[in-house]
């Protein structure tokens, strides 16, 4: 019996990093793809089930190029994990469009490039995952997010229409809502995180809900994620009070 395989973007640091040794120490064959090619190959040459596949997700043509390349390489492929995001919180407290683009070009178009590569190869096999991470911060909307929020928020929106379309062809969409996960990209906060966690959990909060459950949403860790879905069915009225009171909100 051949070797499942998974192809993780966003795979050099934090959740995509750890995912793709968890995969890889459970037997699996690992591709993974991101800018930074000297990660990439720091992971690969550690593990020698993982393959570097360096990537820009903005560029559209490079995913279709690239998923080509890794299903050359392993023919079949199981699970598509698309984590690839951008965030700069100094940014985010304006209303920046040049950042807005950007994150909204990375965060919610990097994932789109990267699903419409696999779109025909998925409905053509018709079994497999696709997963797409979103974030807590998507939601509703929260102070100082003018950018990643709402490119989150447009993440769960397409994992859900995605959900219907895909559901046809018997190929799963997966939704992944991480809180807080101390990584190079939450490094960045200059607030307290509560319930900060590790990326290793966060890999293995999501390796057994892709592996061992049929879920539409892996969310973590549930002390937060469970109350943030409560606060996020109140009125609005009632909802802006208490995030206010929580966050300290005032004007700067």
């Amino acid at each position: 019996m051949s070797k499942k395989t998974i192809w993780i973007t966003g795979g050099s640091t934090g959740i995509g990093r750890a995912l793709a040794i968890k995969f890889a120490n459970q037997g699996w064959n690992v591709a993974v793809s991101a800018r930074r090619e000297e990660l990439l190959n720091e992971l690969s040459n550690s593990y020698e089930n993982i393959s570097a596949f360096p990537l820009d997700v903005t560029d559209k043509f490079k995913c279709k190029e690239v998923f080509n390349e890794i299903r050359n390489k392993f023919e079949n492929i199981d699970i598509c994990f698309f984590s690839t995001g951008t965030w700069n919180p100094k940014k985010e407290k304006d209303l920046d469009i040049e950042q807005m683009e950007d994150v909204f070009k990375v965060n919610f178009f990097g994932t789109v490039n990267s699903i419409k590569a696999v779109e025909e190869y998925f409905r053509n096999k018709e079994s497999g995952i696709i997963t797409i991470v979103s974030s807590i911060a998507g939601y509703r909307g929260l102070p100082n997010s003018t950018g990643y929020g709402p490119s989150k928020s447009a993440l769960n929106n397409l994992a859900e229409s995605l959900y219907f379309d895909f559901k046809r062809y018997n190929v799963r969409v997966c939704l992944v809502s991480p809180g807080f996960i101390k990584t190079p990209m939450t490094d960045k906060n200059d607030f307290k995180m509560p319930f900060l966690k590790t990326p290793e959990y966060a890999a293995d909060q999501i390796y057994n809900g892709l592996i061992n459950k049929t879920v539409f949403e892996i969310h973590f860790p549930k002390a937060l994620t469970i109350i943030l879905k409560l606060l996020s069915f109140l009125p609005s009225k009632i909802y802006f009070g208490l995030v206010g009171k929580m966050t300290k909100y005032q004007k700067k």
